[in-house]
């Protein structure tokens, strides 16, 4: 299918910029360009009632996490999200705009997460730093206003694998007890041996193959890490009893195949789970909703999800 027309003049635009590809530029740049780029694609902060900064006990370092909470009295249901970037890129502000939309539309309290990153934190570093902030929340509901009986987790692209990732631990470790998943294109299994739209769309759609081989060397001290399901949970023996899940894909994405792989095995093993592949659009466009209208609709559809799931808790 062609592109959607918005996307096609985001990406004229990137290409016209002549930008380096990220792999190819230092580190800190590229950090910095991730910061300048949602500040631009995500439009408007949306308005929340109450947003707090706080730092939570973690097990390498205390980590910053912020805290949004929706209009009403609670208590309330609440996600944790975790931010995409590679394991490498982005912070709290890279996604607060989604995390104010989800608030909003999702009717939860949203608790937004900076685990540590890569390189200069490897594999496990981050989905311990994820579990860690889940048990924070469900530990501490009551000050944040929250029903522990409703708490959600959610990301996008390496952050949709974390969250994945944290409800497989929460399952091997008898809880916290989580009632949904939000995944958002997610990383669900490595770069080889790949599948078709690694190929199809291995370059020219805002994430390339080459990315995702430098994200992941960033991530992992040894490729042997690849293959343990906290990193691929794609390769986990076994997916049941984890939470439903309402999985989105973008068609012209290199890991669009390996996410709805996922959906396909959770659905094979008993889990609830939805799928939903939008046409025309990029690896990223979730976050793009100041200028996609299909990432408007998106967040619109995670916001809707989130609502129906707490409400039959």
């Amino acid at each position: 299918m062609t592109l959607d027309p918005q996307v096609q003049v985001l990406l004229e635009q990137i290409a016209a910029a002549g930008r380096p590809p990220r792999f190819a530029i230092p580190l800190e740049e590229a950090r910095a360009l991730s910061i300048a780029n949602a500040a631009a694609l995500n439009g408007q902060p949306e308005a929340v009632k109450h947003v707090e900064d706080k730092m939570i006990p973690g097990p390498g370092s205390d980590i910053p996490v912020r805290v949004y909470t929706p209009e009403g009295t609670g208590p309330f249901p609440a996600l944790v999200f975790f931010h995409g970037g590679g394991w490498v890129l982005s912070n709290l502000d890279t996604h607060d705009g989604i995390c104010r939309q989800l608030a909003n539309k999702g009717g939860c309290v949203v608790v937004n997460v900076d685990y540590r990153l890569a390189p200069e934190h490897k594999f496990p570093a981050a989905p311990e730093d994820c579990f860690a902030a889940t048990e924070w929340v469900a530990n501490n509901a009551s000050s944040l206003n929250v029903d522990p009986k409703r708490i959600a987790v959610g990301g996008d692209s390496a952050g949709g694998n974390l969250a994945t990732v944290v409800a497989l631990m929460a399952h091997e470790h008898g809880g916290p007890a989580l009632v949904y998943q939000l995944l958002i294109y997610p990383v669900t299994d490595y770069h080889t041996p790949g599948t078709r739209s690694y190929v199809e769309k291995s370059e020219g759609y805002n994430l390339s193959r080459d990315d995702m081989v430098w994200f992941w060397g960033q991530y992992l001290s040894d490729e042997a890490e690849a293959y343990h399901p906290y990193a691929s949970p794609l390769r986990a023996e076994s997916l049941r009893g984890l939470p439903p899940a309402f999985i989105i894909t973008a068609e012209h994405d290199p890991l669009r195949d390996e996410g709805e792989a996922y959906a396909a095995r959770l659905q094979a093993e008993g889990v609830t789970t939805v799928l939903k592949r939008f046409p025309g659009v990029i690896h990223g466009f979730f976050n793009m909703s100041g200028v996609i209208d299909l990432g408007k609709q998106a967040i619109a559809d995670a916001g809707a999800a989130l609502r129906e799931a707490f409400a039959h808790i």
